[in-house]
């Protein structure tokens, strides 16, 4: 017996996930419980668990494959690519939302950034971003990736994704243009404070 065609599996994973994210948005994340979010998704318990392991994963979705796709972008840079401009440019590339996407990234981002529980939760999930970074910026120095100079920049780089992602969201601006800016500001040593 096989399970779901990969389209209808994509598919109730996305309904889970918009479920979820109306639920947590219009109520308390802590008092929204897994069944609740099954039932407004229109499937079973058993069929929630198969497609996520907590409800907070719902609210990242598929980061594992965000992770991923990050890690490419790093390793298919130029050498000659300043190491901070490329991984700006994958920052900025991996975050390219289409226009449709925006809103339920919105939503996303901001129970991420402001609810609690998720923002434990969070650390866990930056921890392998942080370490795609520290490992481009080891491969690209000769150095080890838990070094000083790698751990600095992969903090300091999610730091300045974030703060444009908390931009964005108060905004109306561009998530692009917010992204540039963090990072402009991060590879001139914040030259608008000298």
């Amino acid at each position: 017996m096989t399970g779901p065609a990969p389209d209808a599996r994509e598919a109730t994973r996305a309904r889970i996930e918009a479920a979820a994210l109306d639920l947590f948005t219009r109520h308390d994340f802590e008092t929204v419980t897994a069944d609740e979010v099954a039932d407004a998704a229109g499937i079973s318990r058993r069929t929630f668990f198969r497609h996520f392991a907590t409800k907070a994963d719902t609210v990242w979705g598929d980061f594992h494959a965000h992770v991923l796709r990050l890690e490419g972008m790093l390793a298919a840079t130029s050498d000659d690519q300043p190491v901070l401009a490329s991984i700006c440019a994958a920052y900025v590339e991996v975050n390219d939302y289409a226009d449709a996407d925006l809103p339920l990234l919105r939503e996303r981002m901001r129970l991420i950034l402001t609810e609690p529980a998720l923002q434990a939760h969070s650390q866990v999930r930056y921890a392998d971003v942080d370490r795609v970074v520290a490992e481009h910026v080891a491969r690209r120095t000769g150095t080890r990736a838990d070094g000083l100079v790698p751990r600095l920049v992969a903090l300091s780089t999610r730091a300045a994704a974030t703060t444009a992602f908390e931009t964005w969201l108060a905004g109306d601006g561009s998530l692009a243009d917010d992204l540039h800016a963090a990072f402009d500001q991060l590879a001139g040593g914040f030259p608008t404070l000298r």
